[in-house]
């Protein structure tokens, strides 16, 4: 059953939104996990999708799946490059990934309109602005 389970905490791992660059007339986004622990995680997968309200009619984006293997310690590898389209949306990443032969899992859900300039924060390792979950 489901108690049964052991109760496995993800810590010390974020996702992040992260500016990129920028023109006059566009914002360049990439999505980011940051392994911010002292170990490498494994076998790291992340399902994206978007899923919400845009001119009052319900939309979803497609499930998207990126495996990206192994990420050392103290390190950060993009995940897919987002539209500012769809940050009206709410943006979910499902996190796995093991430590050892323990796998982990946590979902880290940026609301609508929570990628805004005003959220911005400069995200560690990768050193640029964005705004980040841990």
């Amino acid at each position: 059953m489901k108690k049964d389970l052991p109760e496995n905490i993800v810590e010390d791992v974020a996702m992040a939104v992260v500016l990129m660059n920028e023109t006059p007339e566009v914002k360049h986004w990439t999505v980011y996990l940051v392994n911010l622990k002292n170990e490498p995680i494994t076998n790291v997968l992340i399902s994206a999708k978007g899923y919400g309200e845009k001119d009052g009619r319900v939309v979803k984006t497609s499930v998207l799946r990126h495996f990206l293997g192994d990420i050392s310690p103290n390190s950060f590898a993009g995940v897919e490059a987002i539209d500012t389209a769809v940050f009206g949306l709410t943006n979910e990443y499902w996190l796995s990934y093991y430590i050892g032969g323990t796998i982990y899992d946590k979902k880290f859900i940026f609301l609508p309109e929570s990628i805004v300039d005003e959220n911005l924060i400069k995200i560690p390792l990768v050193n640029k602005p964005g705004v980040m979950i841990k």
